[in-house]
């Protein structure tokens, strides 16, 4: 069982993760990593969300940044999407994919490859349950 799982879009977020997991290894909470694209592999995405005990999940992004809303649409549980900083657009692209979910699909947004703020954050939503 882990409190927090980490999905980033591409094996080239894993920097933006580490950041969130460095955190989250600090604080001594659990947490999984995964690599997992929602357009490259949607079947996978939906066989390890369906496996997820996570309490929170930790989404990792850049460009369309589709993956904080994808799993926010397939999950209860609370997303934090981080968006990642990109050549085109700088990343505000994934700023704005991350910030507007429609009605119903709520994602968190946290500053560009802030990883730390994203796990921050994760932490003060576990820490809910325990007031």
């Amino acid at each position: 069982m882990v409190d927090v799982s980490i999905i980033s879009g591409s094996a080239s977020d894993e920097e933006v993760a580490e950041k969130a997991w460095t955190v989250l290894k600090e604080k001594g909470i659990t947490y999984d990593y995964q690599v997992i694209s929602a357009h490259r592999n949607p079947d996978r995405l939906d066989e390890y969300l369906a496996g997820s005990d996570a309490k929170v999940f930790i989404c990792i992004a850049g460009l369309s940044a589709a993956l904080p809303g994808v799993v926010a649409s397939k999950t209860k549980k609370p997303v934090i999407g981080v968006p990642v900083s990109g050549k085109m657009m700088g990343g505000i692209d994934a700023v704005l994919s991350i910030v507007q979910m429609p009605k119903g699909v709520p994602v968190a947004c946290v500053g560009l490859d802030n990883g730390q703020n994203a796990a921050l954050l994760a932490i003060r939503i576990l820490d809910l349950s325990k007031l």
